[in-house]
């Protein structure tokens, strides 16, 4: 696990203010935050060298796009061994439709955020590739009727 890194408040706001809009120029982050452009530039070199923003990214509509089916898949493996857990997260990370996955706590191993055009888009990707990944033993998955809050900000 990485250690955390030490941020004072004109670090916080300029991840406050990047997390908004990632696309601000320096001189217009700068003055939003309240430091010249040199200082607000090398704080932003100093975040990106030690991993604290890790990219940047442009955030897309699923539903404009047709991907109107988001899927939460409890996965239980078969095996729990470390060899097994390598090889079932190897397996997932070629497959484009799972947006995330979380190994968790308790019954399940993993949570899989998955995004699909549809519900058989989503019963093929099951049959064909999904319970097929390494080590699986059995998938719950569950249907996301609508999406009540989504944010990728992180509370700084």
């Amino acid at each position: 696990m990485k250690n955390s890194v030490e941020l004072d408040e004109f670090d916080r706001k300029i991840l406050r203010a990047l997390q908004e809009n990632a696309d601000y120029s320096m001189a217009d982050l700068g003055n939003l935050i309240g430091l010249s452009h040199t200082p607000c530039w090398r704080r932003l070199k100093r975040l990106e060298s030690e991993g604290v923003i890790r990219g940047k990214v442009t955030l897309l509509d699923a539903s404009m796009l047709d991907l109107n089916v988001t899927v939460h898949a409890q996965v239980t493996l078969k095996d729990r061994t470390e060899s097994a857990f390598a090889a079932f997260e190897a397996g997932l990370m070629p497959v484009t439709e799972i947006t995330e996955c979380h190994a968790t706590s308790g019954d399940q191993d993993y949570l899989l955020q998955i995004v699909v055009e549809s519900v058989g888009h989503y019963e093929s990707l099951l049959k064909k590739t999904l319970l097929h990944l390494p080590h699986v033993g059995s998938i719950h998955s569950t249907f996301a009727l609508r999406q009540v809050k989504y944010s990728t900000q992180l509370p700084l």
